[in-house]
C-alpha cells in the first residue's frame, strides 16, 4: 500500500505523460510517445477498453486477493510485466538497468528489448535476482543471432521473445518531423556494440573500450543492414529451437490463424501486439484481437497482451478476455523520465494495487479465475459515464 502523504509522482496515466513530457527533451518523448501516421492505432488501443465494463460482486467472504502468476516457470508478483521498449537511455541515463532494479524490488518480470541502451548483461548484474526475458529480434546474420541468444542464457534470461512485429519501420511523424533518429547516433545499440560478431560485421576485429565518431557511424550502419532478418517464417523457429533450451515466445500475434499456425510449430507463447501503435498506422485495436486469438490458442499455450494497457483495470480487463499476463511500455519510460528506479517503482506498485483491488471487487481471490463473464460490452451510451 501507498504511505500516507501521497506520492511524488502523478497516479494517473494522463498526469504521469504529462510530467513525463515536460522533463524529457521534445525530440525524446516524441520518440517514446510517438505511434505510426496520424496515431489511430495508438487511440484506438487505449480507446478500446472503454468497451468493455467490469461487473463486481458483492457479499464476498473478504479473503484478500492474490495477484501473482507464474507464466512459463517465471514468477512475477502481478500478472505485469516491463514491455520490450527501446533505448531507454532517452527517458534516464540509467536506463533499463534503473528498470531492472525496480522490477526486482516490485516482483514484476522485465522484457528487455532487442535495442537497450545497456548492455543485457549490465542489465542482469543490475538486479541479479530479477526474473526477466530477453526480446530477439532476429539479425540478419547468423553468427551474430546465436551470439545474442548464447549471451542471453549465459546471462540468466529465462525465455526468449521473437520480435514479429516491427520487422519493417513504421511511418513515425514524429520522428520525421524533428529529424531525429537514435540509432543514427548508436542510442539503443548497447547489445550490439558490446558483441563481438557485430563488430566483425562492421570492419573491426573486436569490442572497442570506447566509440570515436567513425565508429558511431559504422556501429548505425551495420545496424541498419542487419538489424532484422528479411525473411523470417513460422518453420524458422525450428532452427532457433535447436539453439536454445528456453521457452520460445512470439511477439506481434493479431491474427487467429497465424496463432493456430505458431502453435503447431511449436512455440511455447505468444503475445497478442500490434507494438503499441508504433508500425501500422489505422490497424485494429490490440484488444479486439485478444479474443479471437485465445480461442484460437484454445489453452495450449500462454497468451499474453501488449499495446494500450495503462491501468491496473485495464490489465484485469484483459485477462478476462483471454490474456494470461500483460506488459506496459510506454508508462514504465514515463516513470524513468520522471523518477528513474523511484518512478519505475511507482508505476508498477500503482498498477498492482489498483489490480489487486480490482481483481478482489470482482470476487475473486486469484487471476485463475478470470474469465469473460467479468466484464460485459459497454453501449456507446454509456461510454464515459462516472459514478
Amino acid at each position: 500500500m501507498f504511505a500516507a502523504g501521497g506520492s511524488p509522482f502523478p497516479f494517473t496515466p494522463k498526469g504521469l505523460e504529462e510530467a513525463a513530457r515536460r522533463d524529457m527533451p521534445r525530440e525524446h518523448f516524441d520518440y517514446i510517445a510517438g505511434g505510426a501516421g496520424r496515431e489511430r492505432t495508438v487511440a484506438a488501443n487505449e480507446a478500446a477498453f472503454g468497451r468493455w465494463g467490469l461487473t463486481y460482486r458483492v457479499l464476498r467472504d473478504g479473503a484478500p486477493a492474490d495477484p501473482s502468476r507464474t507464466v512459463l516457470g517465471t514468477p512475477m508478483s502481478m500478472p505485469v510485466m516491463l514491455a520490450p521498449a527501446g533505448v531507454a537511455e532517452l527517458a534516464h541515463p540509467e536506463a533499463e538497468a534503473a528498470a531492472a532494479r525496480a522490477a526486482e524490488r516490485v516482483g514484476a518480470v522485465q522484457v528487455l528489448s532487442a535495442v537497450t541502451s545497456t548492455p543485457l548483461e549490465d542489465v542482469a548484474e543490475a538486479a541479479p535476482n530479477g526474473q526477466r526475458w530477453f526480446q530477439f529480434a532476429w539479425p540478419d546474420d547468423e553468427k551474430l543471432a546465436r551470439s545474442l541468444i548464447e549471451r542471453a542464457e549465459a546471462a540468466g534470461y529465462t525465455a526468449i521473445v521473437v520480435m514479429g512485429d516491427c520487422h519493417v519501420a513504421g511511418w513515425r511523424t514524429r520522428e520525421l518531423s524533428s529529424g531525429f533518429f537514435p540509432f543514427q547516433h548508436a542510442h539503443g545499440l548497447g547489445n550490439y556494440v558490446s558483441d563481438r560478431r557485430f563488430w566483425e560485421l562492421a570492419g573491426f576485429g573486436s569490442v572497442p573500450d570506447g566509440l570515436t565518431p567513425e565508429m558511431v557511424a559504422a556501429a548505425a550502419e551495420t545496424w541498419n543492414r542487419v538489424f532484422t532478418k528479411p525473411a523470417l517464417q513460422p518453420e524458422d523457429l525450428a532452427l532457433l529451437r535447436s539453439w536454445t533450451s528456453l521457452p520460445i515466445v512470439v511477439k506481434g500475434v493479431c491474427r487467429p490463424d497465424e496463432a493456430t499456425r505458431l502453435c503447431a510449430e511449436g512455440v511455447d507463447g505468444l503475445i497478442v501486439s500490434n507494438h503499441g501503435g508504433r508500425q501500422l498506422d489505422a490497424g485494429v485495436a490490440a484488444l479486439d484481437c485478444l479474443p479471437p486469438v485465445a480461442a484460437a490458442v484454445g489453452g495450449r499455450v500462454p497468451v499474453l497482451f501488449d499495446s494500450g494497457v495503462r491501468t491496473g483495470t485495464d490489465a484485469l480487463i484483459a485477462l478476462a478476455l483471454g490474456a494470461d499476463a500483460v506488459m506496459i511500455g510506454r508508462p514504465w519510460l514515463y516513470g524513468l523520465a520522471v523518477g528513474g528506479q523511484a518512478g519505475v517503482e511507482h508505476v508498477l506498485r500503482s498498477l498492482r494495487e489498483e489490480f489487486t483491488g480490482a481483481l478482489a471487487l470482482t470476487g475473486h481471490r486469484t487471476c485463475a479465475s478470470l474469465s469473460e463473464a467479468d466484464v460485459r460490452a459497454v453501449p456507446p451510451t454509456e461510454k464515459g459515464m462516472t459514478a
